[in-house]
């Protein structure tokens, strides 16, 4: 049997991301790269100052699908990189740590791009 209020709390969180980001769009002049570069930085932060694995505990995939989880994974590679391998760790532990992620975005890109082709708009 699955636990109806972990989903709960799932979808409220993860809702309540999509729903800042979404405020964003319609109330300032950002651009969605830059709302995107703003919650990977917020979940960068958020592990920086331990309060993401907290968060991930509570709320599971609601916090940790969106880009904030991407940043946490990069920050938390690069801290336990830092912490075995000093100053090359921290460049190699953010990318050990996204790798699975980086490359399945790229095959997934990739194989859309076999059976879609751009088109410039009019």
């Amino acid at each position: 049997m699955f636990d109806i209020l972990m989903y709960l709390k799932v979808f409220l969180v993860g809702g309540f991301i999509c729903m800042i980001g979404q405020i964003l769009i319609i109330t300032t002049k950002m651009t969605s790269a830059r709302i995107l570069v703003t919650f990977l930085l917020l979940g960068v932060f958020l592990e920086a100052i331990k309060v993401f694995e907290p968060l991930k505990e509570f709320a599971g995939s609601g916090v940790t699908v969106p880009i904030m989880g991407f940043g946490y994974s990069l920050a938390k590679g690069a801290i336990e990189g830092a912490e075995t391998g000093g100053i090359l760790g921290v460049l190699q532990g953010g990318l050990t740590a996204t790798a699975a992620g980086i490359t399945v975005a790229v095959v997934i890109a990739f194989i859309v791009s076999l059976f879609c082709s751009s088109k410039t708009k009019k």
